[in-house]
């Protein structure tokens, strides 16, 4: 009788030598200044205008990446030797959401200033959470361009309801963190919206690319007319993915899911393209609830998101 296969609870499972998976790829964060992509969590959602369960999003999707192997097929690129640090997350403040998005945005620009070239992918959380980390890039990266994918403005009025998930880039502008011509919209669908915040949009020269433009035209054309707009005026360009830009048969776990949104590969490519720009240096994924998804599809996508950045940057 020997104690030879009893291994560490939760460690014994299958191993195949030839095969690197993606959450091999993590490596906890040792509290040295880090350069290259750096995880972290902002579990907020008690901000969203609507039922979710955003805060444990963090958590799945850094489960997710057990699912993958760090092998890209088609360009035949291994992300093997990529290292992600995984910082953590960030501790919210239970009975107020303000206080909340104030952690966020302070230890985010802590971790700006002490790391010029830590490249952050953040975990939300709902949508508040990209408005906290931003105002953080803006005062770090001098002017700023974003580049949002999303089936909703998110320009709501701050007067209803506060700083919820439906208002980040309002908060955006009217701090004068971002300018409205360098905001970039896509998939911004039918019936997810008002004409109000359409109009607002327009009158603070955002580009709106809606779905109907994603349809007709490929969605790389569409990023590189963005790129090639926002870098002649700005320094650092941060991507923020609202996962309920994808049809709610791909993203099965959103909060606000609906029909008509992007298919998966074509954000996929979106992102893969972004990560060969060297101008953006900075990613979020926000809006995914573990709690309503299906066999963690919506999770597993945003790992997807990540590993598909993380090839265009070694393209």
């Amino acid at each position: 009788m020997s104690l030879h296969y009893l291994k560490q609870a939760g460690s014994a499972v299958f191993v195949d030598r030839y095969i690197t998976k993606a959450h091999q790829l993590i490596k906890p964060w040792n509290g040295e200044e880090i350069e290259g992509i750096g995880l972290i969590g902002a579990p907020l959602s008690k901000s969203s205008i609507s039922h979710s369960g955003a805060s444990f999003a963090p958590a799945s999707i850094r489960k997710a990446f057990s699912a993958f192997s760090t092998y890209a097929v088609e360009e035949d690129i291994d992300l093997k030797d990529e290292i992600i640090h995984d910082i953590g997350d960030i501790e919210m403040v239970v009975t107020d959401i303000v206080q909340s998005q104030k952690r966020i945005e302070e230890t985010m620009l802590e971790l700006f200033t002490k790391n010029p070239q830590f490249f952050p992918i953040t975990l939300g959380g709902d949508h508040s959470v990209s408005a906290s980390v931003i105002k953080a890039f803006a005062k770090t990266k001098g002017t700023i361009g974003v580049i949002q994918f999303d089936a909703h403005h998110d320009l709501r009025n701050l007067e209803d309801g506060g700083p919820t998930n439906g208002t980040p880039f309002r908060s955006l502008l009217e701090a004068g963190a971002i300018k409205g011509e360098n905001l970039i919209q896509i998939g911004i669908r039918n019936f997810s919206n008002s004409r109000y915040y359409f109009e607002y949009a327009k009158e603070q020269h955002v580009t709106v690319y809606t779905m109907k433009n994603v349809r007709e035209r490929n969605i790389v054309s569409i990023l590189e007319e963005s790129i090639d707009k926002l870098k002649k005026k700005v320094d650092a360009i941060y991507v923020s993915v609202d996962m309920d830009v994808l049809d709610q048969a791909f993203a099965p776990g959103c909060p606000a899911i609906g029909p008509g949104g992007m298919n998966s590969q074509d954000l996929f490519d979106a992102v893969s393209y972004l990560g060969k720009e060297s101008l953006v240096k900075g990613l979020d994924i926000v809006e995914i609830d573990p709690t309503l998804d299906v066999r963690d599809m919506t999770s597993r996508v945003a790992v997807h998101v990540i590993l598909n950045f993380l090839k265009g940057r070694n393209i």
